[in-house]
């Protein structure tokens, strides 16, 4: 396939056994959406089907079936759990709009005991692994995960999937489910999955949203943990939120900081400033379906004519469930300190 050129695509829903995690029987849909973000339950669907099964819930895989001149593809969408739908009458005919939860919703059902805490020492992905394996999908951890530096105590009302939050973001680390509807817990990465231009990559619509939210961003970032401090500041020339070219400072403070392994105070203050700085600049567009790219993923956009030339992370995405695929996608420009 060549997922810079338009495709004709279909689209069917399966039940998922969730003992072998494989598709045992097909439903009809007739349209619909995908959503997927970059925090929470991290995806849900919404889809329209023909004679849906009422009072039963289940699992489903949303197919996508591409033809691009005698080339096809096969391609996995979503994966998660289906409840009981609502019924709409247009003749005789019955049509259904089925909610779809996140591969992850069990592990947001479910509290932790009270005391419940995660040790230091551990790593971080194999206690969020052992949090997640509530859920039936399946769960796989890379490896050389960071350890915690400090523990985490369960608050109240804390579910497996919060704490498992908590636990990343300590860590640096992030959950990424596929089509399929398995759970990857891995490293975030700096490295753009796919470069979109207007030469090589056509893909991205010609309107494009730039949205600016430099009022609190900083430019000077304090750290503070124990007895250490320490500065970390952007005073790049060609920083548009530098101390510079905005003649002035914006400070933000954090004390307790959660340290990666082996990760100092210094280099903890420049990656919470590039994590807050990342927000300043948001796009939205809309562009061609390729798979395999999802929120948390880091994007290059060259677009000199529109003055973008730089990665971005997605924040998020919704796909939608009809003619060509469209994706509407929201982006938050990644800067380099």
């Amino acid at each position: 396939m060549d997922w810079t050129k338009g495709f004709s695509a279909s689209y069917y829903m399966t039940v998922v056994d969730g003992t072998t995690w494989r598709d045992i029987d097909t439903i009809q849909i007739t349209g619909g959406s995908i959503k997927k973000d970059s925090s929470g339950l991290l995806q849900s669907a919404d889809v329209d089907c023909v004679r849906y099964p009422q009072g039963l819930e289940q699992w489903v895989r949303i197919w996508l079936n591409v033809d691009q001149e005698g080339s096809v593809g096969h391609v996995p969408l979503f994966t998660g759990l289906a409840c009981s739908p609502e019924k709409q009458f247009s003749g005789n005919l019955e049509t259904n709009r089925v909610q779809c939860y996140s591969v992850l919703k069990p592990a947001d059902d479910v509290y932790l005991d009270r005391g419940w805490y995660a040790p230091s020492g551990i790593s971080g992905a194999s206690l969020v692994r052992q949090l997640l394996e509530v859920t039936t999908a399946p769960v796989i951890e890379d490896a050389n995960s960071p350890v915690l530096e400090t523990s985490i105590i369960a608050e109240d009302n804390e579910t497996m999937l919060s704490m498992s939050e908590k636990i990343l973001k300590a860590i640096n680390w992030r959950i990424k489910i596929n089509g399929y509807g398995e759970i990857q817990i891995c490293a975030n990465d700096d490295t753009p999955v796919i470069q979109m231009d207007s030469v090589d990559y056509d893909i991205v619509e010609p309107q494009v949203t730039v949205k600016h939210d430099w009022y609190d961003c900083p430019n000077v970032f304090r750290a503070i943990e124990d007895d250490v401090m320490a500065i970390a500041r952007d005073d790049d020339e060609s920083s548009v939120l530098s101390t510079i070219n905005r003649g002035r400072e914006v400070w933000m403070q954090e004390t307790n900081c959660n340290l990666n392994d082996g990760e100092t105070v210094a280099e903890y203050a420049q990656r919470r400033l590039k994590e807050e700085q990342s927000v300043a600049m948001q796009l939205s567009y809309s562009r061609r379906f390729v798979p395999d790219v999802d929120p948390t993923d880091v994007v290059r956009l060259h677009y000199p004519s529109l003055d973008i030339d730089y990665n971005a992370r997605i924040d998020s995405q919704t796909i939608d469930i009809g003619y060509g695929s469209k994706v509407s996608e929201g982006v938050s420009r990644v800067w380099q300190i």
